[in-house]
C-alpha cells in the first residue's frame, strides 16, 4: 500500500509498509480500521483535514483505512463511496453507524475498556486483523439468508389463480410472510399491487397433474386458491414444510429477535392477524418508514417485546396500541416514562428492568389490570407510591436498585403485596413507622445487602425469608407462619424467633458465628432440614437428635467433641458430622431403640470425615438403608462392618490407619466405589483384590517404585497435576505446566476451567505460554506483561471465545530483579474462579482474587451499574456467576478479561504452591489444603490427594489441582559460613554455564578452584549485559569487584547487604574439551599466560571490569595467544572484560586500560602473578575446597545457574602465605583508594561521566 499516488488494497495477508508504520508512529491518535465488504476495492488514507481515495481493479473482502480518532464515519464513507458504515460486535448484531460517530475512537475505547492502558499498545492492537472476531466494520450491511428463513420465503415462480384451469400460468413474485401468501406482479411489486392470501386455518395440497406444484387455499366460505409451480424438488419441499407450519397456526407469533433490524419488514404489515411480535435485541428506530411509530398498524397486537434495543426515549406512539396486554421494554436506557402510558388500559404485564428510572408516573396507576410490574436494576431509591394504586399487583420486584432504608410502613399500606424482592440493593437500616403488624407479606428476599440487624417480627404472616450474604449480627422474626429461613453467610450470634415456628420445615444458618443451636429450632415439630455447618458449635442438643421430623442434619465444620446418646428411633436420612473434634461415637448410636426399631433405621448417608475417630461402632450394620459412608481423614484402624449392608454403594475410608479388611463371603452387589488410599499400613492380598474386582471404582495406593542409591539432583521446583471428571461425562479443566520456561530461567503453571465447555481450556492450554513468552520479551514490568498476556489470549480465542468462556489462572516464576533480598519472584494473574495459594512457613497465603458476584461486591456493583440483569441464582444474564473471564465476548462490557495480578518474592520459607479450580476451593479451605499436602513428598500424590478430598466432601463436578513444590531453600545454598569471600553487589554472584557439562565428580582433598559459584542470578540485570566464554547458548558473567577482606560467603538465597560500593569479583568459564583453544594439548609444558590447564578441561580466569563504552568500542582486537609466557608486568597490569554484544560475539575478551588497573609492585604480588593468574584474585586454599564441596551438591541446571565444577591439579593450587596476607590486603586497599580518585588522561578530561557497560 502506498500513501502517495495509487493506493492498493490490503487483503488478510498483507502487512503495513514502512511508510504506513512511520506515519502511525508519529501520533498515537492515528490508526487504521479494517473494512469488510464484498465489493470493497480500495484502501484509503483519511485524516481530519483531507481525504482521498482511488480505486483499483482488484477486489477484496477486507481492506485497510488509515485514519485518526477524529475521523467521522461520514468522511470514511465519502472516501469509500459508501452510504453508511456498519459495526458488528462479537459476531452478533450489526448496527449502522451515525455519520458523526468515529470508528477508530470506538475501537480505542473498546480496547481501553478491555484492559489495555498503554496508548501505544492500544494503537498496535487496533492494527491486528484478529480483532475482527470482537469488533468489525462493514462497508455494507451483511445479510444472512438463514435468518430470512424464519421470517419469509420468496421467489419468482409460475402462478395460476383459482381452482379451475380458466386462468393461465404467469410469472409472479411469491412471498410467504408471517401467516400470509403474497402474490404480486414482478414489475409492479414495488407499487403495492399485490394479492394477499391468509393461510391460517387453510390448507396446502399437492398438485398431482403438475410436477413440483402446490395449491395454497385460505379458510372460509369464499376461500381463494393459488397454484405455485416450483423449479426444483428442494424448493418444493422447503415451501411445503414452511407453509404447513403456518397453516397449522391458530395464534400468530412472529419472532424477529436478534436480526440487527432498524425497522419492521414491510411485508409484515400485510399479516393482519399478528398477535405477538418479538423484536428483542435489535436496533429499532423511531422515525423511519417501518420504525416503531408504525407499530400501531397491527390492530390485533397483544404482546410486544422491544427489550435490548437501546432506544433511549420511550416511543410514545406505542401508547396508542390499546390491545396490548404484555409489553417488555427492559434494557433500553430510559430515564423516565411518559404520562401517556396510562392509556394502555388492557396492559397486564409491564417489564422495565435494566433502565435508569428513578420515578414512575402517577398515570401508571390507571392500569388496574396490571398484575406484573418489573423495575429491577434501575435507580430507584425508594418503593414508588404508585404501587398503592396498582391493587392487582402482588409482588414488589426491585432487585438491583439503590434502596438504603427498608421502610416497613410503606409495605403496611400495600395490603395487596405478598412478595417483596429487594435483592442486591444498598439496604443498611430498617424503619418501623408504627407497631401495627403486617398480615399480608409472606415472602421477603433481602440477599446481598448491607444489613447488620434485622427485626421482622411485625411481619406475622411471613413464610419465607432469604437474608443471606449480609452482615447480620442479630435476627428477630415472627414464628407464626414461618416455613423456611435462609440466613447463611452472615455474622449471626443470635437468632430469635417467637413463637416457636410450628410450620418450619427448612432452616439454613450455616457460615455464621453461632455457638449453640437456638432453642426454638429444637422445639420445631416439623423441621426436616437443619444446616448449621461452619459455625462455632461445641455440642449437639439432645432434642435435635430426638426430632421425629428431621430428615437432614448438617453439623460439619464445627467444634463438636461428642454426640448425645439416642433413646428413640428418629427418621434421620442424612447426617453430616465432618470436620469436628469427635474422638468416638456412642456405642448405642446405631443400636435398637425401645420400640425394637433401629435408632437410625432410615439413615442413608453418613459423613464422619476430618475427625479423630479410631473406630466406628459395629452396630452400624443395623443401618440397612445406608448407601454412602464417608469417613476419610480419621484414625480408624479397624475396618467397619459395612460390607454386609445390602444397599451400600460408596465407601470412603481413605487417609486412615487401616491394617486389614475383614471381608464377608459375598460382597453386596450394589457396591460401586471403595476408596482405601492413604492407609500406609494396609496391605491387600491378591485374594482380596480378586474379591474386589467387580467394584466399578477401587482406589488403593500404588506400590512405590524401587529407588536407587544414585544421587538425585535437587531442583528449584517440581509439580504434580491431578484432574478428575467427577460425575460428568467430560473434563472441562485443563492445566499448563512448564518447569523450564524462557530458556530455562523460569517456570510457568496455569489452570483453566471452562465450566461446561472443554474447547476453551484446551485452547488456552496450548497458546497462553507462547503469548506470555512474547509479552515478557516486550516488557519487564510484571503487571504489564501479565495483563497483556491475558488480553491477547482473549483475542486469540477468536470465534470460539464469542459464546464460550473460561476461568484462567497463570503463575510465572522468574529471577527477581526488583528485590535484591530474593532470588525468585512469583507473579500470579487470574480471572474467574481459579485460585492459587502459596504455603509460606506452613501458613496459606492467597494470591488470587475470585471474580464472582457473590464474593466480590465491587465487581457486582460494576455489573449492576452497567445494567446487566442478574438472575436469582446470581448469574450475569443467567449465564455465569463470574464477572471476569477469557471469552464470552458477547457479554461485554459486563464480562471483562482484565486479570487480577499479584507479585511476591519467594523466600526459603515458601514450601509449595497450590493451583485449583472452583470446585476444589468450594470444598477445601486454604488451611486444610495446605495441611493436607505439605508433608507429602511426591507432588503428584499431593495433587491427587487434594482432588480426592474434594470428592470426599461431596464434589461431583470437574476438579483439578496442581501442586508445585518449591525448593528455594538451603538445598540450593552455596554460602560459606566460615572464611573469606568476595561479595558482589546486592548479593549477586558470578555464574558459570557449561553446555553439555559432565557430571561432577567427587572432589579430592587436594582439588581447588579460584572462583565463586552462585545458586541464582538475575538474568535481566547481569546476563543481558555480560557474556560468558563457556557457551554460545547460555551467557552469564560476574561483576567486577575490588578485592576486600570479607565475612562469610553469601549466595542469592542469603544475599549480603548493599554497601553502596561497586566491587569486583572473578569469573571462571570452563570449556569441556580434550584440546585447548590455543592448540596445546593437556600435556604441554608451556601454557598461555592466564590459561590454566588441568587435564581434559581448560579454565579461563577473567576479570570483568567497569569501563567506558567508548573505550570498549575503540579497543583493538585480541591478539592470538602464543605459548610464550607473558611478562610479570603484563600479567599485573592487563586484564580482560567480557562484553555481550549479540548472540554471536557474546564471549569477546577485550583488554582494558593498563594504567587504570595497575597495582603497586611488591614481592607478594609478583609471587601471586607468577602462578599464571592474570586477574589478581586472592583466594585461600581452604575457601576453594569448601566451595567445591558445596558446588557439587547444588542443582546442576540447564538454565545458566550452575555448571559442573572442575578439579584442579595439585600443582595448580594457589596459596597466599599467612605472613603475606596483611600486606596483600593493604595493597588491595590502596588499589581501591586509587580507583576511587583516578587521574584521568588528558584526552579524557573533557569527557562526560563514565558509562559502564556491565550491569549494576
Amino acid at each position: 500500500m502506498k500513501r502517495n499516488g495509487s493506493r492498493n488494497c490490503l487483503n488478510r495477508r498483507s502487512r503495513f509498509g514502512s511508510r504506513e508504520r512511520d506515519w502511525l508512529r508519529e501520533d498515537v491518535k492515528r490508526g487504521c480500521v479494517y473494512l469488510y465488504g464484498a465489493d470493497t476495492t480500495t484502501a484509503t488514507t483519511t485524516t481530519t483535514t483531507s481525504s482521498s481515495s482511488s480505486s483499483s481493479s482488484s477486489s477484496s473482502d477486507l481492506h485497510l483505512v488509515l485514519c485518526t480518532v477524529e475521523t467521522p464515519a461520514s468522511e470514511i464513507c465519502a472516501g469509500e463511496r459508501r452510504e453508511s458504515l456498519y459495526l458488528q460486535l462479537h459476531g452478533d448484531l450489526v448496527r449502522r453507524l451515525e455519520p458523526t460517530e468515529r470508528p477508530l475512537q470506538i475501537v480505542y475505547d473498546y480496547l481501553s475498556r478491555l484492559g489495555f492502558d498503554d496508548p501505544v499498545r492500544i494503537q498496535e492492537e487496533a492494527t491486528n486483523p484478529d480483532l475482527g472476531c470482537m469488533i468489525r466494520f462493514y462497508g455494507e450491511k451483511p445479510c444472512h439468508m438463514d435468518h430470512l428463513d424464519r421470517i419469509l420465503l420468496s421467489g419468482i415462480y409460475n402462478v395460476r389463480k383459482g381452482k379451475t384451469q380458466l386462468h393461465k400460468w404467469a410469472e409472479r413474485l411469491v412471498v410467504l410472510c408471517g401467516t400470509c401468501l403474497i402474490v404480486s406482479s414482478v414489475k409492479d411489486c414495488q407499487t403495492g399491487k399485490m394479492h394477499i392470501l391468509p393461510l391460517v386455518g387453510g390448507k396446502i395440497e399437492e398438485v398431482k397433474r403438475r410436477q413440483y406444484s402446490l395449491a395454497f387455499s385460505s379458510a372460509g366460505a369464499q376461500a381463494q386458491t393459488y397454484h405455485v409451480s416450483f423449479e426444483t424438488l428442494a424448493e418444493y419441499q422447503r415451501w411445503q414444510r414452511q407453509a404447513s407450519k403456518v397453516v397449522s397456526q391458530r395464534i400468530s407469533t412472529v419472532d424477529l429477535s436478534c436480526y440487527s433490524l432498524e425497522e419492521v419488514p414491510e411485508h409484515l404489515f400485510y399479516s393482519q392477524d399478528i398477535t405477538y411480535l418479538n423484536l428483542r435485541h435489535n436496533f429499532m428506530q423511531l422515525e423511519r418508514p417501518g420504525g416503531l411509530d408504525t407499530l400501531y398498524k397491527f390492530s390485533q397486537l397483544k404482546g410486544l417485546n422491544l427489550s435490548h434495543n437501546k432506544l433511549g426515549l420511550f416511543p410514545i406512539l406505542l401508547c396508542e396500541i390499546s390491545t396490548l396486554t404484555e409489553l417488555n421494554l427492559s434494557c433500553n436506557g430510559f430515564h423516565d416514562l411518559p404520562s401517556q402510558i396510562g392509556n394502555l388500559l388492557n396492559l397486564q404485564t409491564l417489564c422495565l428492568d435494566g433502565n435508569f428510572l428513578t420515578t414512575l408516573p402517577e398515570e401508571l396507576g390507571n392500569l388496574q389490570q396490571l398484575s406484573s410490574l418489573g423495575i429491577s436494576f434501575n435507580n430507584f431509591s425508594q418503593i414508588p407510591e404508585v404501587y398503592e394504586k396498582l391493587t392487582m399487583l402482588d409482588r414488589v420486584v426491585m432487585a438491583g436498585n439503590c434502596l438504603e432504608v427498608l421502610n416497613l410502613g410503606v409495605l403496611n399500606r400495600m395490603n395487596h403485596i405478598k412478595h417483596v424482592d429487594l435483592r442486591m440493593n444498598h439496604l443498611k437500616t430498617m424503619v418501623i413507622e408504627n407497631l401495627e403488624g403486617n398480615k399480608h407479606v409472606t415472602h421477603v428476599d433481602l440477599r446481598d445487602n448491607r444489613l447488620t440487624d434485622l427485626d421482622l417480627s411485625s411481619l406475622c404472616s411471613l413464610e419465607q425469608l432469604h437474608c443471606g450474604r449480609n452482615q447480620l449480627r442479630e435476627l428477630t422474626l415472627s414464628g407464626f407462619s414461618l416455613r423456611t429461613l435462609y440466613a447463611s453467610s452472615n455474622r449471626l450470634t443470635s437468632v430469635n424467633v417467637y413463637p416457636v415456628p410450628s410450620l418450619l420445615t427448612s432452616l439454613d444458618l450455616s457460615r455464621n458465628l453461632l455457638e449453640c443451636v437456638p432453642d426454638w429450632a429444637c422445639e420445631a415439630k416439623k423441621i426436616e432440614v437443619l444446616d448449621v455447618s461452619y459455625n462455632l458449635l461445641t455440642e449437639v442438643p439432645v432434642r435435635i437428635l430426638s426430632s421425629l421430623s428431621l430428615r437432614k442434619l448438617m453439623l460439619g465444620h464445627n467444634h463438636v467433641q461428642n454426640l448425645p446418646t439416642l433413646v428413640e428411633h428418629i427418621p434421620l436420612e442424612v447426617l453430616d458430622l465432618q470436620h469436628n473434634a469427635l474422638t468416638r461415637l456412642p456405642d448405642t448410636l446405631f443400636s435398637k431403640a425401645l420400640n425394637k426399631l433401629n435408632k437410625l433405621e432410615q439413615l442413608e448417608e453418613l459423613n464422619l470425615s476430618g475427625n479423630k475417630l479410631k473406630t466406628i461402632p459395629t452396630t452400624i450394620a443395623n443401618c440397612k438403608r445406608l448407601h454412602t459412608l464417608v469417613a476419610h481423614s480419621n484414625n480408624i484402624s479397624i475396618f467397619p462392618e459395612i460390607l454386609q449392608l445390602p444397599q451400600i454403594q460408596f465407601v470412603d475410608l481413605s487417609c486412615n490407619d487401616l491394617t486389614e479388611i475383614l471381608i464377608p463371603e459375598a460382597l453386596p452387589a450394589t457396591l460401586q466405589d471403595l476408596d482405601l488410599t492413604g492407609n500406609t499400613n494396609l496391605v491387600l492380598e491378591h485374594k482380596t483384590l480378586d474379591i474386589f474386582s467387580h467394584i466399578t471404582t477401587l482406589k488403593i495406593d500404588q506400590k512405590p517404585l524401587p529407588t536407587t542409591d544414585s544421587t538425585v539432583t535437587s531442583t528449584f521446583w517440581s509439580h504434580g497435576l491431578a484432574e478428575m471428571a467427577g460425575q460428568r461425562n467430560k473434563l472441562c479443566v485443563s492445566a499448563l505446566a512448564m518447569d523450564s520456561f524462557a530458556e530455562g530461567v523460569g517456570a510457568v503453571y496455569g489452570m483453566f476451567d471452562g465450566d461446561r465447555n472443554e474447547e476453551l481450556p484446551r485452547l488456552l492450554q496450548c497458546t497462553m505460554a507462547d503469548v506470555l513468552l512474547e509479552e515478557v520479551q516486550q516488557s519487564t514490568n510484571d503487571t504489564v506483561f501479565m495483563a497483556n498476556t491475558f488480553l491477547v489470549s482473549h483475542r486469540k480465542l477468536g470465534m470460539a471465545g464469542q459464546k464460550l468462556g473460561s476461568s484462567a489462572l497463570l503463575c510465572y516464576i522468574r529471577p527477581d530483579t526488583a528485590d535484591p533480598a530474593s532470588s525468585f519472584s512469583l507473579t500470579v494473574a487470574n480471572v474467574g474462579t481459579c485460585q492459587a495459594v502459596l504455603c509460606r512457613g506452613g501458613k496459606p497465603v492467597p494470591l488470587s482474587k475470585v471474580f464472582s458476584l457473590e464474593q466480590d461486591p465491587e465487581e457486582a456493583q460494576r455489573v449492576k451499574d452497567q445494567k446487566a440483569i442478574i438472575t436469582e441464582d446470581n448469574k450475569v444474564n443467567g449465564v455465569t456467576c463470574c464477572t471476569r473471564m477469557l471469552g464470552c465476548t458477547y457479554l461485554y462490557p459486563w464480562i471483562l478479561p482484565k486479570p487480577h495480578i499479584s507479585s511476591t518474592p519467594l523466600t526459603i520459607q515458601d514450601e509449595l504452591l497450590i493451583l485449583g479450580n472452583k470446585a476444589l476451593w468450594e470444598h477445601l479451605s486454604y488451611t486444610e489444603a495446605v495441611n493436607a499436602v505439605r508433608h507429602v513428598q511426591d507432588p503428584l500424590a499431593a495433587a491427587k490427594k487434594l482432588c480426592t478430598l474434594a470428592q470426599s466432601y461431596g464434589c461431583q463436578d470437574n476438579v483439578g489441582a496442581m501442586v508445585v513444590y518449591l525448593n528455594i531453600g538451603e538445598e540450593g545454598c552455596t554460602c560459606e559460613m566460615n572464611g573469606l569471600t568476595l561479595p558482589g553487589p546486592v548479593g549477586f554472584a558470578s555464574t558459570t554455564t557449561i553446555k553439555d557439562a559432565p557430571k561432577p565428580a567427587t572432589p579430592s582433598s587436594s582439588s581447588g578452584i579460584a572462583s565463586e559459584f552462585s545458586s541464582e542470578i538475575s538474568t535481566s540485570e547481569v546476563s543481558s549485559e555480560v557474556g560468558s566464554t563457556a557457551s554460545d547458548e547460555h551467557n552469564a558473567g560476574g561483576l567486577d569487584t575490588a578485592l576486600l577482606p570479607r565475612p562469610e560467603r553469601r549466595c542469592s538465597l542469603h544475599p549480603t547487604p548493599t554497601f553502596g560500593l561497586f566491587q569486583r569479583q572473578p569469573s571462571c568459564a570452563t570449556f569441556s574439551s580434550n584440546q585447548s583453544d590455543n592448540g596445546l594439548d593437556s600435556d604441554d609444558d608451556q601454557p598461555v599466560e592466564g590459561v590454566i590447564t588441568n587435564g581434559s578441561k581448560v579454565e579461563v580466569e577473567v576479570d570483568i571490569h567497569c569501563c567506558r563504552g567508548r573505550d570498549l568500542e575503540n579497543s583493538p582486537p585480541l591478539v592470538e595467544s602464543s605459548p610464550t609466557p607473558c611478562s610479570e608486568e603484563h600479567a599485573r597490569g592487563s586484564c580482560f572484560g567480557i562484553r555481550r554484544q549479540n548472540s554471536v560475539n557474546s564471549g569477546i575478551l577485550l583488554p582494558m586500560s593498563k594504567d587504570r588497573m595497575e597495582l603497586q609492585k611488591s614481592p607478594s604480588t609478583s609471587c601471586l602473578y607468577g602462578k599464571k593468574l592474570s586477574n589478581g584474585s586472592i583466594v585461600p586454599l581452604e575457601d576453594s575446597l569448601n566451595l567445591i564441596e558445596v558446588a557439587t551438591e547444588v542443582p546442576k541446571r540447564k538454565t545458566g545457574y550452575f555448571a559442573a565444577p572442575t578439579q584442579m591439579e595439585p600443582e595448580d593450587q594457589f596459596v597466599v602465605p599467612r605472613d603475606l596476607e596483611e600486606e596483600v590486603k593493604e595493597q588491595m586497599k590502596q588499589h581501591q583508594d586509587s580507583r576511587l580518585e583516578p587521574e584521568p588522561h588528558e584526552e579524557d578530561r573533557t569527557e562526560p561521566p563514565e558509562e559502564f557497560d556491565t550491569a549494576l
